[in-house]
């Protein structure tokens, strides 16, 4: 069994894969205060609840976007491990070209979902990553990524929505059953969901009508919001929610 960590900057996405499959996962809040012993206490925590005893692991595979994560996160994998953790950046050798004008910028989740969708799908494809923020990755069929778009994820508007409205109070970010809201919450379901909804068919469309090949990509959903917006983005050809914890399992075998 393998560890992978994904670590984002509100949550990190913890997995235990058997090959590229997932098999477990947990969601941690990303906290860059935490020491190596905090952090190998948690994981060890979360591995006695499923009954996985840290002899069963063969290694740990980290992406991060978040620098003062990454230290302790890796002394903890190797203690739990008892080999060096795999940390996957702008980096690391992998089988994928970075066709931008900064490829060292390019964060670790985008390199990740360039590798796994390339080589899952192995067609162009757009990666609508849906995190803190949302990112649309833009991969072709042989593994080069070739740029995206960043936009602010739905929490993350929802709560800038809610820190500058003193009137407006936070709630639940479900989609709305109409459009048009008679209560203020449903308003607000109705701004910050189906606006992102929409923001997403808008800047999906428009990458599409930019796309340097005939054929159109095929649009992949991923993050902890992707299933949630399924019924929504029409454009969504697959959800895939594990695509970067299997990508870092493929970079593990890589670069391992």
């Amino acid at each position: 069994m393998l560890l992978v960590f994904d670590v984002g900057n509100t949550e990190t996405t913890i997995g235990l894969c058997d090959g590229e499959e997932v098999a477990l996962r947990w969601r941690v809040t990303t906290d860059a205060s935490r020491t190596p012993d905090e952090v190998h206490l948690l994981v060890r925590a979360l591995l006695d609840t499923a009954s996985i005893k840290s002899t069963h692991m063969k290694g740990a595979a980290i992406g991060s976007v978040v620098p003062a994560v990454t230290g302790p996160l890796a002394e903890a994998c190797e203690r739990l491990v008892g080999a060096p953790a795999v940390v996957v950046d702008a980096r690391s050798k992998l089988p994928i070209k970075l066709d931008v004008d900064e490829p060292l910028t390019v964060g670790a989740d985008r390199l990740i979902n360039t590798l796994a969708a390339s080589r899952i799908h192995q067609c162009d494809c757009i990666v609508v990553d849906l995190g803190t923020a949302t990112t649309f990755d833009c991969i072709t069929a042989d593994g080069t990524f070739i740029g995206g778009v960043i936009a602010p994820g739905v929490q993350m508007s929802a709560e800038s929505l809610f820190r500058k409205t003193a009137k407006l109070s936070a709630t639940e970010l479900v989609a709305p059953t109409r459009v048009i809201g008679r209560r203020t919450e449903e308003c607000i379901r109705s701004g910050v969901v189906l606006g992102a909804a929409e923001a997403i068919e808008g800047i999906v469309r428009r990458i599409k009508g930019e796309w340097p090949r005939p054929k159109a990509p095929l649009v992949i959903a991923t993050g902890g919001l992707a299933a949630a917006f399924k019924p929504l983005c029409e454009s969504f050809d697959v959800v895939e929610p594990d695509l970067t914890l299997r990508g870092l399992a493929m970079a593990y075998e890589l670069l391992g």
